[in-house]
């Protein structure tokens, strides 16, 4: 049975329109077809759970668009001694897939925020990222989507987030270069008002390693 699912995706503050998902065999029946346009048989042994295997894993690979960044930084802790100074949680592995060509882009995050009212559990970060990696992504898009999570929900006095990743859709097609990384940030308040704060958290992303 079709089902009506909230796309939940943010880009610019703006709301996806609800979509209309697929039926489970909808899905595999184009999986099938996808088999053959690559000029192979479904119906060989080897295929022949191929489309249902590859549905699950697209459950697991995009779950990021039925999970909610709200509820992964819902809870804050106020009682931390009166804390004001950077937070930083750096090398978070993630991976995501590419929006134009849907192969993967692999890389790590860093992210550091001034607290103002309170701190977030610094696994919450990493959960963070993978909500909005498991989605088809650009690069530059998921920087900024983590930035105004961070924002919206913890109101610090300023957010920084460096994403380091090499991409498959130019190491496996296109131009075929390997081992090539493409880096983004985006800084808030004290981050973007001061360069120092940002030496300071460059120099805390890349010291000692």
């Amino acid at each position: 049975m079709d089902a009506v699912v909230d796309v939940r995706r943010e880009a610019d503050a703006a709301k996806f329109a609800p979509v209309v998902r697929p039926s489970r065999e909808d899905a595999e029946a184009a999986v099938r077809t996808l088999l053959l346009w690559a000029g192979d048989d479904p119906n060989r042994e080897g295929l022949l759970d191929t489309p249902k295997r590859v549905v699950k894993a697209y459950e697991e690979l995009y779950r990021g668009y039925r999970e909610d960044p709200a509820e992964v930084l819902d809870r804050v802790f106020e009682e931390v001694e009166g804390y004001g100074s950077i937070v930083l949680v750096r090398d978070i592995p993630f991976f995501s897939h590419c929006e134009h060509h849907m192969v993967p882009f692999v890389g790590k995050a860093h992210i550091a925020y001034y607290p103002s009212a309170g701190v977030v559990g610094l696994s919450k970060l990493a959960r963070l990222v993978d909500v909005y990696a498991r989605r088809l992504q650009t690069q530059e898009s998921l920087t900024a989507q983590i930035v105004n999570a961070i924002e919206d929900h913890l109101k610090p006095r300023g957010v920084a987030v460096l994403i380091e990743a090499e991409h498959m859709c130019m190491s496996m097609r296109g131009v075929q270069k390997s081992g090539v990384s493409t880096l983004t940030s985006e800084f808030t308040g004290v981050f973007r008002e001061d360069p120092a704060e940002q030496a300071r958290f460059m120099m805390m992303v890349k010291g000692a390693r």
